[in-house]
């Protein structure tokens, strides 16, 4: 079985928000940053190991995911940041996945965001040549990442 190039230009994004709606977006970006993990490491010195200190693994932090350029038909993405900066509304959380596609158009990888925060939503600059919904920028950050094989 021949092994299938993974591309940074094909990829998919989807969003899923209770209470807002199934898919709040299934849409199309041009740009997807910030799928990022890091382990902040502790350091320990112990008394008589004199060759160095001992590094553990410490709490995990994440990323925070920039989606560019996107286009949709639904207002969806609005509506999930309008409610969540609506009084009360702090803890409509949603989860997400960015699935990578192959060269050949197959499923490679799918990244799982959970625990997803709206924190920054920007509009395009309007121009009458375009005709289409569009977000210039969404920021969102998230609890957890996991990630999975799909070949």
């Amino acid at each position: 079985m021949a092994t299938v190039p993974f591309t940074t230009f094909n990829f998919l994004v989807e969003i899923e928000v209770d209470g807002v709606s199934d898919t709040v977006c299934s849409a199309m970006f041009s740009d997807a940053d910030g799928l990022e993990m890091n382990i902040e490491p502790k350091t320990i010195r112990e008394g008589g190991r004199n060759t160095g200190p001992v590094h553990m693994a410490g709490p995990v932090s994440y990323g925070q995911l920039t989606l560019k350029r996107g286009m949709t038909s639904s207002f969806d993405l609005w509506s999930w940041f309008d409610a969540t900066a609506a009084p009360g509304g702090g803890g409509l959380r949603g989860s997400a996945s960015i699935v990578m596609l192959g060269s050949d158009g197959t499923e490679q990888v799918e990244f799982q965001l959970s625990g997803c925060l709206p924190v920054r939503l920007k509009a395009p600059a309007l121009n009458a040549k375009d005709g289409l919904l569009a977000i210039e920028e969404m920021s969102i950050v998230y609890e957890l990442m996991t990630w999975q094989s799909l070949s």
